[in-house]
This record gives C-alpha cells, structure tokens and sequence, in this order.
C-alpha cells in the first residue's frame, strides 16, 4: 500500500471537492491509503456517510488552514498545525511517499524548501505539469518554481523530467526541447544560449530548441524553460483551449445547419474535449524535491483531484525520488 498524503483543506473548493476526489481516487487506485489532514470532525463526518473504508484512511487533526493570499514562508513558519503543514511532515519524515495539494502555490513551494528540503545535489525543484499534445503530452518544467534561473539550473531541470517521464510514462528515450524564440541553436536570451551547450552536455536526448508554436506539435515529451516562461506558455495555453472550445460550441449552435453538424461530429468534439481538459492531466509534480509533491489545481473539482492523486501514486510506483537522485549523479560525472 500507498500512502498517500492529502491537505484536505487547501483549495478553493476544499473540502468537499478534495474529499470526493480521495473518494474517486480510492475507488480507482486499490493499493493507496490516504492520510487526510484537516479538521477531524469535518473528515470523519464525509468518511461516515460516504460509507468509505477505514482501513484506508486516516484521519489526522489540523484545524489551521492556509489561505492563498497569506504570505507563504510566514505561514508556513507560523501554522504548524495547519493542513498542509502536517501534510508535508508526513513525507518529510517517511510516513507518506508523495503530498497532494490543491492549496496556495506558493505556500506548498516555501513548505516543500523547508520541510521536505531537496534531493542532494538538486540546485533547484521545478513544477512540472504535463501538456496535451497532437501524438499524447509532452512535460513542461519549470512552471512557475522559479522565476528566475541560471544556465545551471536548466540543464538540471532537463535532466530531471527525462529521469520522470522515463519511469514514469515508459519512454525509453524522451525528446528534450528547450523553451526558445527559434529553432537555431545561437537564437535566444543570455540564458537560453548558456543552456543549450549545457543541455547538449548532459545524458539526455536533447534535440534542439523548442519555439513556444511546437509546445503541442508532439515533437518534444520534456520541454524546458525558466519559471517565468514556462508559466506564460502554460497560462496562454490554458486560455487558447478555453477561448476555442468556447468559440467552437458559439459556432456550432449560430444556426440549425451547424447544429446538425455538430450533432453528427458530436463523439470527435467530445474526444477533443477530453484531451484539452486539465481535470484529465493531474497536477503539477514538484521534480526534485525530497519526496513527492503534487500540487494540483487551485479551483480542482473532484475528478482533477483524484487525477491528481493518480499522479501521486504513478510517482510513487516508479520510485521517482531515488530516480532523480541517481540522475542528477550522473550529471555531476559528465
């Protein structure tokens, strides 16, 4: 079994989406056990009517609650009896393989540096969330961890994801692109032309300069990028899919022709649908942290929870942890 551990008041539909997700995810995954930190009574009152096993749950008291506007190292410094606080102990100290959070990003970033600290050698954690592409999803790091980066830092990052989506997804030998304004090697910032030498450096299968238009071509499985670009491509991609899918229903419905239309190529919208929805993809994974973390969507309803919490058991299936260390290793060797 599993453990996995959930900050069951993070989020802004917590906690009733997160306990139905946990609900979702134990009826999914038959080798998880979850722990839940929050409010006991709150907890215990869902696990009963729900009628869930206890012989998978845990209850663990953690009134505080973490808001999304507080200040995050000072929360997490001042509430240690808070949800998510008690969560990442619990990993910090073995007794759950991986974290999930729907809570402050920030917040779940100063507490995974303080509590959980990171993997020997590891300069830096990046988030990683995975992107929908034309042939399957392609891993993006970093998207957000960190803002601003040094040379140093990408090359880890591109060793890191080609360490995960190898155990985790069984890519044998996973495209790595790095995030660039052209595809020419001598194109980009001061940063990007640092890296590239790097990236070509490293043990990885580093195919060139990824321009932000073949994100989604399917031509890359880990794209690597500073925070800042990485959360812009992110953020711009989770728009696009919203503005399209919204300009496509428009359409379809502006008259009874479309509507006909529509009707027929109903079971291909609803495929594309699915591919574009974030509730499919999960969270995004913390990639170097000392233990697994995964934060999922702030607004996560249930069925992005519990993908989350898949998310957490595939990272803890495939050892990801030990994984990444012997990775960066390898790197310190080349």
């Amino acid at each position: 079994m599993y453990n996995i551990a959930i900050d069951v008041f993070g989020g802004d539909n917590a906690p009733q989406a997160i306990l139905e997700g946990c609900e979702l995810a134990l009826g999914q995954l038959p080798d998880i056990r979850l722990l839940l930190f929050g409010d006991e009574a709150v907890i215990e009152n869902f696990v009963r009517e729900r009628g869930l096993d206890k012989s998978r749950v845990e209850i663990v008291h953690a009134p505080e609650i973490i808001g999304m506007a507080e200040k995050a190292t000072a929360a997490i410094k001042q509430k240690q009896n808070s949800s998510l606080v008690r969560a990442l102990k619990s990993v910090a100290e073995r007794e759950a393989v991986c974290l999930v959070s729907a809570g402050s990003t920030g917040a779940v970033l100063a507490g995974a540096t303080l509590i959980v600290r990171r993997i020997k050698g590891v300069k830096r954690p990046a988030l990683a969330p995975f992107l929908p592409t034309r042939t399957g999803y392609a891993l993006l790091l970093d998207c957000g961890a960190n803002t601003d980066c040094k040379p140093a830092y990408l090359q880890q990052f591109a060793v890191m994801g080609s360490a995960y989506i190898k155990l985790a997804k069984g890519i044998k030998n996973p495209r790595v692109g790095l995030l660039n304004n052209g595809a020419e090697a001598e194109k980009g910032n001061e940063l990007t032309k640092a890296a590239y030498p790097l990236l070509e450096q490293a043990p990885i299968n580093f195919v060139g300069n990824c321009e932000a238009r073949d994100v989604l071509s399917g031509e890359f499985d880990v794209i690597v990028a500073d925070g800042f670009a990485g959360n812009v491509v992110l953020k711009s991609t989770e728009g696009v899919a919203g503005f399209l899918m919204a300009t496509l229903k428009d359409e379809l419905m502006s008259s009874a022709r479309s509507k006909v239309g529509a009707a027929l190529a109903k079971p291909a919208f609803s495929r594309l649908k699915k591919r574009m929805d974030y509730t499919e993809y999960g969270g995004a994974l913390l990639i170097g942290a000392n233990g697994g973390i995964v934060k999922a969507h702030g607004s996560s309803n249930a069925k992005a929870f519990a993908a989350a919490i898949r998310q957490a058991h595939e990272y803890a299936r495939a050892d990801v942890t030990q994984q990444v260390e012997q990775a960066i290793l390898e790197l310190e060797q080349v």
